[in-house]
């Protein structure tokens, strides 16, 4: 039996697999979204449908694929399609139920910044830009965001706006500063729940609130992490460890080669 101290990434993949029903229809990204749909498929929810964006539709795949090009997500897929097809039939046309997001920045509305740091015309750095995300983030039913949390990525506000949250701030947002997803008609519920490395965050009022804590982490340690003044939810709670099989699992069958965890 593996009995290594349990890690933040595996103590991550194992709360967000928790969120994941069987049968539900869900985008899968690589890395740690991975690692959470494949835990989830092999213990809880076995009927777990899963997407990739590379167009293959209720993949199995045989082992851990390392990106969203590699063969083994062919591998007894449901079936096989163009990647404008899974954005344009699944995604735009409303069937995908989760979508998975993380980022350089988010804000307490769960805007997600994958664009640029600092000013747009003259960044600090210019990020890979939005790719599928901004997408998902429209039409997905709900979405989870998997990110570390350090002040510099759980912002007050975010430098761009890629991905929208629950309402639009940032000071490149425009006419629509302070608009909601309502008011902007966006199909899906937007961002829902963090997975951070210190706990969870999840929608409440409007804006993300602290939930959860991991075992041994305090609300000052959340808080100092955070760029904005966090708000904790009516009863906050101690997650549970991860099981020793949800480990092993991870550790031994579905990432053996660490190219995740």
């Amino acid at each position: 039996m593996d009995i290594k101290p349990i890690t933040s990434s595996e103590r991550m993949a194992v709360r967000a697999a928790k969120e994941l029903k069987s049968g539900e229809v869900v985008f899968v990204g690589i890395g740690l979204p991975n690692l959470a749909c494949n835990l989830a498929r092999a213990t809880h929810a076995p009927e777990l449908f899963m997407i990739y964006e590379s167009g293959t539709i209720g993949t199995i795949p045989a082992r851990l694929p390392v990106s969203i090009g590699d063969p083994t997500l062919v591998t007894d897929s449901l079936a096989i399609c163009s990647q404008s097809d899974v954005f344009q039939c699944y995604l735009q046309g409303g069937l995908i139920e989760v979508g998975f997001l993380g980022g350089a920045q988010v804000d307490r509305y769960g805007n997600i910044n994958t664009t640029t740091i600092g000013d747009y015309q003259k960044p600090k750095v210019r990020l890979p830009g939005s790719g599928g995300a901004c997408e998902i983030a429209t039409h997905s039913h709900r979405v989870l965001i998997m990110m570390r949390m350090t002040p510099k990525s759980f912002v007050s506000e975010v430098d761009f706006v890629t991905s929208p949250g629950q309402k639009m701030v940032s000071n490149l947002a425009g006419r629509d500063q302070g608009a909601s997803r309502d008011s902007l008609n966006l199909p899906g519920y937007g961002p829902v729940t963090a997975i951070t490395d210190v706990g969870v965050l999840e929608l409440l009022d409007g804006e993300f609130k602290l939930t959860e804590l991991y075992p041994g982490v305090s609300f000052e340690d959340a808080q100092a992490k955070c760029g904005w003044p966090l708000k904790r939810a009516a009863q906050v709670q101690t997650t549970a460890e991860p099981s020793l099989n949800d480990i092993n699992l991870l550790r031994n069958k579905i990432d053996p080669k660490s190219l995740y965890l």
